[in-house]
């Protein structure tokens, strides 16, 4: 059985793969809704892990979308240029 050679890009291509499965399940649990039978402070910590799981998911597209650039520019120019800002665009940059 021959190992396969560890490389940036398919490592960065897997990540990729994971963070939109992780992406998608912030997403489901996002769109739950909160249950009707809770008032009080477990209302509010439930609206508030909502809130927090919404902002992950955020940042966590924004990761994706760097991560996406990197390969991009690793499959251009075989590398990864030092200076190179993975920062977002401009949109993302203003997001928060």
């Amino acid at each position: 059985m021959s190992r396969k050679k560890f490389t940036t890009i398919d490592a960065a291509q897997r990540l990729m793969n994971s963070m939109e499965a992780a992406i998608n399940n912030m997403i489901e649990e996002v769109r739950k809704p909160v249950d009707p039978e809770i008032n009080g402070s477990a209302r509010k910590a439930e609206l508030q892990s909502i809130k927090q799981t919404a902002t992950d998911c955020k940042e966590l597209i924004v990761e994706r979308q760097r991560l996406e650039q990197m390969i991009k520019d690793l499959q251009t120019n075989g590398e990864i240029e030092q200076a190179k800002d993975y920062s977002g665009g401009f949109a993302e940059r203003f997001s928060k």
